[in-house]
């Protein structure tokens, strides 16, 4: 009879559980994370750098380097790895653009040193 009435209390509180777990009428709302201002930039530097060194992977897109205001324009600063052929080295790209607008003025890469 307690082996019975044990297991009876245990259906009991697991069906609990599972309702506490869920509770009915309360929708959950994931909020998603917002994109940094410069992920526009980061996109416009990869595919830049992918046309330049087009047989190179990209193997680490390391960071935003920074963000620079010089009057009416922004230069947006990115540094990511490349490997082509064993041969590691990174680049630095600068996308300078219209504040306002956001116009594309120009974008320099220049090949850095080697790991």
């Amino acid at each position: 009879m307690n082996k019975s009435l044990i297991a009876t209390c245990l259906s009991i509180v697991f069906v609990f559980v599972l309702f506490l777990d869920k509770p009915i009428g309360i929708n959950t709302v994931h909020a998603e994370k917002p994109n940094p201002s410069h992920a526009k930039w980061g996109k416009i530097a990869m595919k830049k750098t992918a046309e330049k060194y087009p047989s190179a992977k990209i193997y680490d897109y390391l960071q935003h380097v920074k963000r620079e205001q010089r009057g009416n324009y922004s230069i947006e600063t990115f540094k990511l790895w490349l490997d082509e052929n064993n041969n590691k080295f990174e680049v630095i790209v600068n996308i300078s653009f219209d504040t306002k607008s956001e116009k594309i003025t120009n974008v320099r890469l220049q090949k850095g040193s080697n790991s």
